[in-house]
């Protein structure tokens, strides 16, 4: 096979590919309960779900991502879906302590 550049196609995958899918998923029960105690421990975040997001409908399970922040160890848990765009609203358990769109 022959490609082009110094690096074969599959060395020059992007890094963020796996970001693009769940690392595992909890129930609504642990979704609710770590929204609930990110929220008790961080100021200011209740105010930016609910300026970035809407509330969610009932759901069983919930997917969970890693944090894409370089250094952060932290996982994404579903806060609502995002008002703006056709996302999920996620916020980071981790060091971040950072929002994103899923």
């Amino acid at each position: 096979m022959r490609y082009s550049g110094d690096h074969p196609p599959e060395e020059r995958v992007s890094s963020n590919v796996s970001q693009n899918y769940p690392y595992t998923s909890e129930t609504e029960r642990e979704r609710a309960a770590t929204i609930a105690g990110l929220l008790a421990e961080r100021d200011g975040l209740a105010d930016a779900i609910e300026s970035g997001a809407s509330p969610l409908e009932a759901g069983d399970r919930w997917w969970v991502w890693k944090c894409p922040s370089t250094g952060c160890r932290g996982l994404l848990h579903v806060a609502g879906y995002a008002i703006d765009r056709h996302a999920l609203y996620v916020v980071c358990d981790g060091s971040c302590a950072k929002t994103y769109l899923r």
